[in-house]
């Protein structure tokens, strides 16, 4: 990822974040796609959700799409709140 002349700096740090297999497949194919780490990208993704906006461009969810195709992800929106972890 390249370098804006408006960088901002930041402090970052590690974290054990658990999250559903696909959706982490999905995720890390789109970062690979865009050429980004995968943490760049959930910044990325919940930013732009923090102001209402979507982080992705119309080609980019197509591109989506697919990989949610390629990795067998039916989770929707309305699925966030009703999740159990399997044991």
């Amino acid at each position: 990822m390249s370098e804006t002349k408006n960088a901002v700096e930041i402090e970052r740090i590690q974290t054990g974040v658990r999250m559903e297999k696909r959706l982490i497949k999905v995720l890390k194919a789109v970062a690979e796609l865009k050429d980004m780490s995968l943490g760049d990208l959930l910044e990325g993704i919940v930013l732009h959700a923090f102001e209402g906006k979507s982080a992705f461009s119309a080609q980019t969810l197509k591109e989506i799409d697919q990989f949610k195709k390629i990795y067998g992800l039916t989770l929707r929106a309305a699925d966030s709140h009703h999740l159990k972890e399997r044991r």
